[in-house]
């Protein structure tokens, strides 16, 4: 069917579907480099876990309560990618880090996208694969992923 022919509602699921096969391939490659426990929610958390502070502001950039960012921070902790440490402007206040694990997962699934970028530009071509990130940059405005959990009901 040619593109033109698709109804607007195909749209969504196109881009669900591309996201889910990037990120689920992501994972298994994550998997392969010893990182099996991380699953895609893990990846946003240390993503906003990155730019510092503590539960609060985590809670606050995923769009989620207080509480689903503390569960999450107690399994990162678990499986070893995430700590609470004294907080440095504070010290009434706990902040959450990665640990070097959780620095090295971030870094690996950087790369992994790096990869796989390139992999799906040799499917469809250099010059398509950046108008299409070109094209999804126009059209999702800033980009900022401030907020998604919320979004996304979690």
């Amino acid at each position: 069917m040619p593109p033109s022919a698709r109804p607007g509602n195909a749209l969504p699921f196109l881009l669900l579907s591309a996201f889910r096969a990037l990120i689920d391939e992501l994972h298994v490659r994550l998997a392969e480099a010893g990182h099996g426990d991380l699953r895609p929610a893990h990846g946003m958390a240390m993503q906003m876990i990155s730019r510092g502070g503590g539960v609060s502001d985590l809670a606050r950039r995923l769009g989620v309560s207080k509480q689903a960012a503390s569960k999450t921070v107690t399994t990162l902790e678990r499986l070893g990618y995430a700590e609470r440490r004294p907080d440095p402007r504070d010290q009434r206040q706990r902040a959450v880090a990665l640990t070097a694990r959780g620095v090295e997962a971030l870094a690996l699934s950087g790369d992994i996208l790096n990869h796989l970028r390139d992999e799906w530009a040799a499917v469809v071509g250099p010059g398509e694969m950046d108008g299409v990130e070109e094209a999804l940059a126009r059209l999702g405005g800033h980009g900022s992923l401030d907020g998604i959990g919320d979004w996304l009901g979690a």
